[in-house]
């Protein structure tokens, strides 16, 4: 393997840490344009458990992508956001979406022509 591949190969797998998983991304597209509240996010993602939700909340806090806001109110209420840093990538999220979207198009060309 070359050192151009290996170095790739390294800059993919630190994406992964950080974006791998079933969740993360959905979790982000909820955010991209408008901070969400834990409960907002749940119901935009029923399929997903309340522990599972929270875990991958955390884990996008401790990569800094996500922002947690809690507010000293009764009942508490917490806020999750983009960081400055999590913005970047709004862009890769897009490239995702538009991915999706043409793979669709296409399988569903192809089962038509079937």
């Amino acid at each position: 393997m070359s050192g151009e591949q290996t170095e790739g190969t390294i800059f993919v797998q630190t994406t992964l840490s950080v974006l791998g998983g079933k969740w993360k991304i959905l979790i982000l597209w909820h955010l991209k344009d408008e901070t969400r509240r834990f409960s907002e996010l749940k119901r935009l993602m029923p399929e997903i458990s309340e522990k599972m939700l929270i875990q991958q909340l955390r884990e996008l806090e401790k990569d800094e992508v996500v922002h947690r806001n809690v507010y000293p109110d009764v009942p508490p209420k917490v806020e999750y956001s983009f960081t400055n840093y999590g913005r970047s990538l709004e862009p890769v999220l897009q490239s995702l979406c538009n991915w999706g979207e043409a793979h669709l198009n296409r399988v569903n060309e192809q089962s038509q022509e079937n």
